[in-house]
């Protein structure tokens, strides 16, 4: 299935511009060396064509694949790696132990959304948080190793 989501009504504020831009190449880095659940989701930016990293936390999917979950920290509008994953779902990278693997993004919906929600929420209970602070539900994706 496609990526559907769209932005909500409401929500947190979400840091913008500079600042949130150096943070996140630097936490992306700091990712991508880390053997922990942050990753370094490296995207094709939907309008410039260039490479984008950032930091985003990762949760086992199963047969080497992750599940990422475009929170933006309960923000009203989607974060910006969600839409270039959206544009370029089969040119993503995955960053993290010092090793790069290229992924396919797939959107996760219904009965699959639901199964991986539930565990995300229960290792990571902060994304129930952001999810209240939001009227969009959160996109649930699951980034799969490419062959």
């Amino acid at each position: 299935m496609s990526f559907t989501h769209p932005q909500g009504t409401r929500g947190a504020h979400q840091p913008r511009g500079r600042f949130l831009a150096g943070r996140n190449r630097r936490v992306a880095r700091r990712a991508g060396r880390s053997t922990g659940d942050l990753l370094a989701l490296t995207t094709i930016g939907r309008r410039t064509g260039q490479e984008r990293s950032a930091p985003v936390g990762g949760f086992p999917g199963g047969n080497g694949s992750w599940i990422v979950v475009a929170s933006a920290a309960g923000a009203r509008a989607n974060p910006s790696w969600y839409l270039n994953l959206a544009a370029h779902p089969d040119r993503a990278t995955v960053t993290t132990g010092g090793r790069t693997v290229p992924v396919v993004a797939e959107e996760l919906h219904g009965v699959e959304r639901a199964a991986a929600w539930r565990t995300v929420t229960s290792v990571s209970p902060g994304f129930a948080r952001y999810q209240a602070r939001t009227d969009r539900e959160l996109p649930v994706i699951r980034l799969t190793p490419r062959a």
